[in-house]
């Protein structure tokens, strides 16, 4: 995979500004410097509280973002800063617990990542998320994706439904962008992840879990009986607008799982 500084070059002639929130001095020293090596701006913090500062005065393209610091832990920090803003949010961990990374997406992380971990993968997810972010400001001003009364507005990351609307994350908008276009068709949690989230995330379920739900939560008039994006057990999800739009599911429908195993 590319280079982050080459993709993002080809998207903006400015410099893209990472903000690394870590209280571990050599972890920052290191992915300060890994990262102006890739034509990364970086701008840092030691502290949830002081990261929220430097985020309100600075207003970085990206947040990298520790769970375990003082003052304001790093879940914290991410619930805050999802409250103020769609900026992409990947966690980096010690902890590799299963449930503190669907508590971090839960929170509004668009991506997980436990330490140690390689540089160049963290850099992958970076260019990956920054182009789910930057699809949004270069989409045409009247993009628009209609599907019964759900409308999408790609420029804007606004997703309205049944008289209600609500901001979209990056990654929630590839994702419902990805069920929009295959609407009444069984998408497999592999296809997903490899269309939303891109290979280096090889077949981690609980990403598509985690962000269906913050996706029913925005969308659903009851997000624990959704009527749109339904489960297909053990396989994965089809989204039905509604049953004039869309025909019921069937087996020839599916969307092909690129060879793994649900």
């Amino acid at each position: 995979m590319d280079e982050p500084g080459a993709n993002t070059a080809t998207l903006s002639r400015r410099r893209f500004r990472a903000l690394v929130a870590d209280d571990d001095d050599i972890v920052t020293r290191y992915l300060s410097a890994s990262l102006r090596s890739a034509g990364w701006a970086v701008i840092t913090a030691k502290n949830g509280i002081e990261a929220l500062d430097v985020y309100e005065k600075e207003h970085p393209d990206i947040v990298i973002l520790d769970l375990m610091m003082p003052k304001l832990n790093g879940f914290e920090a991410c619930r805050i800063l999802r409250e103020r803003s769609q900026v992409p949010i990947i966690v980096l961990s010690v902890r590799n617990d299963p449930s503190d990374k669907v508590r971090a997406l839960g929170l509004g992380a668009d991506d997980y990542l436990s330490k140690p971990f390689a540089i160049e993968e963290l850099k992958a997810r970076m260019t990956s998320v920054l182009r789910r972010a930057r699809a949004g400001v270069e989409a045409p001003k009247d993009s628009r994706r209609v599907l019964g009364d759900l409308t999408l507005d790609s420029a804007s990351h606004v997703v309205r439904h049944a008289g209600l609307s609500a901001r979209l994350t990056p990654t929630e908008h590839a994702l419902l962008d990805e069920f929009i276009e295959n609407a009444g068709k069984v998408l497999t949690h592999s296809y997903l992840l490899s269309r939303v989230w891109g290979p280096c995330h090889g077949y981690d379920k609980a990403y598509v879990h985690v962000f269906v739900n913050r996706l029913r939560r925005k969308i659903e008039a009851d997000p624990h009986n959704p009527r749109l994006i339904l489960t297909v057990q053990g396989v994965g999800y089809v989204f039905r607008p509604s049953d004039e739009d869309i025909a019921p599911p069937r087996t020839d429908a599916e969307v092909p799982d690129r060879g793994q195993t649900p």
